[in-house]
C-alpha cells in the first residue's frame, strides 16, 4: 500500500502570508471573546443556580475551554 503526502504550502507570498496571518489572529480574538463570555456568564451564577445545572465552581474554567474549543 502506498500512501503520498501532500503539502499546501504557498511558496513564499509574503501578501498571502500575511492575510492568512490575519484571518488566523482574527479567528483566535473571536474564540476567546466568546470563552471570556462563557467564563463570565458561569461565574456570575450563584452557588445555587450551579448546583441546580448540575456544574461546580471550579469546573467552570474546563466547561468554557470545551464549550468553544472542542465543539
Amino acid at each position: 500500500m502506498a500512501y503520498t503526502a501532500t503539502s499546501t504550502h504557498g511558496g513564499f507570498n509574503p501578501i498571502a502570508r500575511f492575510g492568512q496571518f490575519i484571518a488566523d489572529m482574527k479567528q483566535a480574538f473571536t474564540l476567546r471573546s466568546e470563552y471570556n463570555r462563557t467564563y463570565s456568564e458561569l461565574q456570575s451564577l450563584t452557588d445555587r443556580e450551579l448546583n441546580d445545572i448540575g456544574v461546580r465552581r471550579c469546573d467552570i474554567k474546563d466547561i468554557a475551554h470545551d464549550h468553544v474549543y472542542c465543539s
